[in-house]
C-alpha cells in the first residue's frame, strides 16, 4: 500500500548552519511529487529526513497517521533509488533485485515469483543472470528501480536518479519512471535540479530555494502563474521588464507603450516587473500599427524554432522564440514592432516577491 505524507514545521540544522528553517508540506497518496531547486537548496536534505538518513531538529513527519520522526529506517518501508544506482557489483541482476526480499525472510518460491514480476515489468528479465558491469547505465537504473519496488514499499524516494545518464537515455528513462509509478500506484518523491525533467514526470512540484518552498503546484500552474520572480526564472525562460501599473485605468506602461491589463491585484499605482515568456512575444513588421517599436539584435536558427534577441527603446534586450520558416522574414538589424500575449503575462511586485496576477 502507499501512504500520504504530512510534514509540519520541519527544521534541519548542521551545527550553527540552518538548512531548512521551517517547512510544511502535504504529499498525496499515490502522487508523483517532485522537489525541484538549485544545488544546495535543501531538497536532498528533506528527502533524507523522510527516509530516516538525516536527523530531524524540529517539526513532525507523518506517513498517514503514523509519526515517523524516530522510527528506524528499516521500519519505514521505503524504497530508495540513488543517483549512482548503488547496485551490488558482485551480484547478478536477479540477486540484486532479490536482496531486499531475502532480508525480509520471504519464502524462496515467492522471492522468485516477485523478482521475475519486477524484472519483467522493468524489461530486464533477459538480463537476469548478467553482472552489473555488463549492463548499460539505463539497464543498471532499471535494476535499481526493480530492487526498490519489489519489496512493495509504502513510499518510493528517488534522488537525482537520471543525472548520470546521457540526454537520450534521460528522456527514455523519465518516461519509464512515469509509466511505472502510475502502473504500480505508489507515493513517489523525486529530487531533481532539472526543471524540464520535473515538468515531464510530476503530478505536482515544490520549487525550493534556501530551504524554503517558494511554490507548490502542478507543472502547468507553476509555469504559467509562478508565485514570484525566482520561480518564474527557474522554471523555463522568461524576460523580466520593469514597468509601471496605473490602478485608475488598469494600464501597464513600458517604454512609452501602454496596454490595459485586468486581474492585477494592486490598490495603488505601483512600479512592477513584467515576466513574459519568449514564446509570448510576437514580432511584426515596423509598419504594422501598435506594439512596441524595437530592433532585432541577433537571430539564431535552431531547427524547429528561431531565437531572436530584440532591443526595446530603453535598451533592454529580450529573447523571443518563433517557429522557424523556410525563409526568415526578420534579420539582425531590422526595425520591428513587438506584440504581447497579455493573457500569459505575469506581473510581480518590484522586489519580485509576489505575483500580482490572480485567477
Amino acid at each position: 500500500m502507499s501512504v500520504g505524507i504530512s510534514i509540519r514545521n520541519a527544521v534541519k540544522r548542521y551545527g550553527e548552519n540552518t538548512i531548512i528553517p521551517d517547512l510544511s508540506l502535504d504529499i498525496h497518496d499515490k502522487e508523483f511529487f517532485t522537489l525541484l531547486g538549485p544545488s544546495g537548496c535543501g531538497k536532498t536534505t528533506l528527502l533524507r529526513m523522510i527516509a530516516g538518513f538525516n536527523t530531524i531538529e524540529g517539526g513532525t513527519f507523518h506517513f498517514n497517521d503514523k509519526l515517523i520522526n524516530n522510527m528506524e529506517v528499516s521500519k519505514r518501508n521505503i524504497g530508495m533509488v540513488f543517483q549512482n544506482y548503488a547496485i551490488f557489483p558482485h551480484y547478478t541482476v536477479r540477486q540484486n533485485v532479490e536482496f531486499g526480499l531475502k532480508n525480509r525472510n520471504i519464502p524462496k518460491n515467492q522471492i522468485r515469483l516477485a523478482t521475475d514480476e519486477f524484472l519483467d515489468l522493468m524489461q530486464i528479465l533477459e538480463y537476469k543472470d548478467r553482472m552489473p558491469e555488463r549492463l548499460s547505465g539505463g539497464q543498471q537504473q532499471r535494476v535499481a528501480l526493480a530492487r526498490a519496488l519489489v519489496i512493495k514499499p509504502d513510499v518510493l524516494l528517488m534522488d537525482e536518479p537520471l543525472s548520470n545518464l546521457d540526454a537520450k537515455l534521460r528522456m527514455e528513462m523519465r518516461q519509464v519512471i512515469r509509466d511505472l509509478q502510475k502502473n504500480v500506484g505508489i507515493t513517489t518523491i523525486y529530487v531533481t535540479h532539472d526543471q524540464e525533467e520535473a515538468m515531464a514526470i510530476s503530478d505536482r512540484i515544490a520549487v525550493m530555494k534556501d530551504g524554503v518552498i517558494q511554490h507548490v503546484g502542478t507543472p502547468r500552474e507553476i509555469y504559467h502563474r509562478p508565485a514570484n520572480v525566482f520561480v518564474a526564472t527557474f522554471i523555463g525562460r522568461t524576460n523580466l521588464i520593469e514597468a509601471d501599473y496605473s490602478v485608475s485605468d488598469r494600464t501597464i506602461r513600458i517604454d512609452g507603450h501602454e496596454f490595459v491589463l485586468d486581474g492585477v491585484n494592486a490598490d495603488t499605482d505601483t512600479p512592477v516587473i513584467l515576466s513574459i515568456r519568449p514564446e509570448d512575444l510576437q514580432i511584426y513588421a515596423r509598419d504594422v500599427p501598435g506594439g512596441i517599436q524595437s530592433r532585432i539584435v541577433d537571430e539564431v536558427f535552431l531547427g524547429l524554432n528561431t531565437h531572436y534577441q530584440v532591443e526595446l527603446p530603453g535598451g533592454k534586450v529580450v529573447e523571443i522564440i518563433h517557429e522557424s520558416d523556410m525563409n526568415s522574414p526578420f534579420n539582425a538589424g531590422d526595425e520591428v514592432r513587438l506584440g504581447l500575449n497579455t493573457d500569459k503575462i505575469n506581473i510581480f511586485t518590484r522586489d519580485g516577491s509576489r505575483n500580482l496576477i490572480h485567477e
